[in-house]
């Protein structure tokens, strides 16, 4: 006679979260939209409090009780970025090479440039440069987006595809560059070209260089 079988245990069902952690989650995306599109629009040294206050419709003490500063705020939106860089990594095919990979990401970024919803932020700038160090979620996605870009810079070199000579990080820095392009603008204040023209005329010049070919 067969025991009989023991009773499998069911999945603990998820916590349910309450409603007013779900408002407090909700009122948090909608401000750390609204500081990205600030800081795209205006950049960090422009961009004030109370703007991103007004822009989300609440009071500054109550946006203060989710970022006590303003540094806070510019970090919570590029940790933003850095989540949706990281997305965007995810989606790209495994049959892709090396350089395919990094040409996506170049123009995915020069897409979010041009469509406004990349945050500019100052290269010089103590108080922010700290908070943005001490922002587990910003550090942990930048390395991980550097790690990535990183090993696919050195693949390409591998294959002769980017010139072996040039260090991995100058070539990772110059990619990264191109989200805060000024030629984007330039190019779109003429009125000559579109934004997909202007994105491959950059690509073009990142890529492929000045040469003749």
């Amino acid at each position: 006679m067969t025991e009989p079988t023991a009773a499998r245990e069911l999945p603990a069902a998820p916590a349910k979260v309450s409603f007013k952690k779900q408002m407090l989650q909700a009122r948090e995306d909608a401000i750390i939209r609204a500081v990205n599109l600030l800081l795209a629009e205006k950049g960090f040294e422009a961009m004030t409090v109370d703007e991103v206050a007004a822009s989300v419709g609440i009071a500054k003490a109550s946006l203060y009780k989710h970022f006590p500063s303003k540094e806070d705020l510019a970090a919570a939106a590029m940790a933003y970025l850095m989540g949706q860089a990281q997305a965007f990594l995810d989606t790209l095919p495994e049959d892709m090479s090396p350089l395919q990979r990094l040409r996506a990401v170049v123009r995915w970024t020069m897409a979010l440039k041009l469509a406004g919803e990349m945050p500019s932020l100052p290269s010089q700038n103590s108080t922010l440069r700290a908070t943005l160090m001490g922002h587990k979620g910003y550090m942990d996605g930048l390395m991980d987006v550097s790690d990535r870009l990183g090993a696919w810079i050195e693949a390409a070199q591998a294959q002769g595809l980017i010139n072996p000579e040039l260090p991995a990080i100058a070539v990772l820095y110059t990619l990264y560059a191109r989200a805060c392009d000024p030629v984007l603008e330039f190019l779109r204040m003429g009125g000559q070209h579109t934004d997909a023209q202007i994105i491959d005329l950059v690509m073009s010049t990142c890529f492929d260089g000045l040469n003749t070919r």
